[in-house]
């Protein structure tokens, strides 16, 4: 006997069917008292087991973002994070990187389509983000893998569905940088570009 929670996921009545039937003996009032406790117990303990499972869903869809100042502050040498931009390789081209190029991460979170510019999602995101750390970066103690690392694109929306993503599929410390590439510009932080020219400070 199994039922389905408000989840989706599956419920088992083991509690439930483990009371001994002996129990049910008729014209018994404390047997009665008894099966009445066991029922709330084993109600509670279920009831517990949903919680924890909305718990643990809500969990992975939660982001931790930081305003740009931050992020500044984390992906600089003394940070200790690796920045990741999920922008496509041709906004970078055209708006340049908000670090050293040599020390810029890129994996688009989307590719644009030929068919009217629209928009696709890159169906190999997390396992190309994963390609990009070592081990030791990773620190993997065989799940999660957790990735110092903050995540960017243009306006911050495609960043924080890109921690959604890695954190779903069990990386930690992944942190969506608000506002992203307009939000660094509007604080005139540098911006890189590719022919190694000095910084173009606040320009697209």
């Amino acid at each position: 006997m199994a039922q389905t929670d408000c989840c989706g996921g599956y419920v088992s009545s083991i509690y439930i069917s483990s009371i001994p039937t002996f129990l049910s003996w008729p014209d018994c009032p404390w047997m009665e008292l008894m099966t009445n406790n066991l029922y709330c117990i084993c109600m509670h303990v279920l009831s517990m087991d949903i919680l924890n499972t909305y718990a643990t869903r809500s969990s992975e869809s939660v982001v931790t973002t930081v305003d740009v100042a931050a992020a500044r502050e984390l992906i600089s040498p003394a940070g200790g994070h690796r920045y990741l931009d999920v922008r496509t390789e041709e906004e970078l081209t055209r708006l340049g990187h908000l670090v050293e190029v040599d020390g810029s991460l890129n994996v688009p979170y989307m590719f644009i389509t030929p068919q009217a510019g629209s928009r696709v999602k890159n169906a190999q995101f997390v396992e190309q983000v994963a390609s990009l750390f070592t081990k030791d970066e990773q620190v993997v103690v065989v799940r999660p893998l957790i990735l110092i690392v903050v995540v960017g694109c243009q306006s911050g929306k495609r960043s924080e569905l890109a921690c959604i993503d890695l954190q779903a599929a069990g990386f930690k410390n992944v942190k969506n940088m608000g506002g992203g590439y307009l939000a660094w510009l509007d604080h005139g932080f540098p911006v890189y570009h590719i022919n190694h020219s000095p910084p173009a400070q606040g320009t697209a």
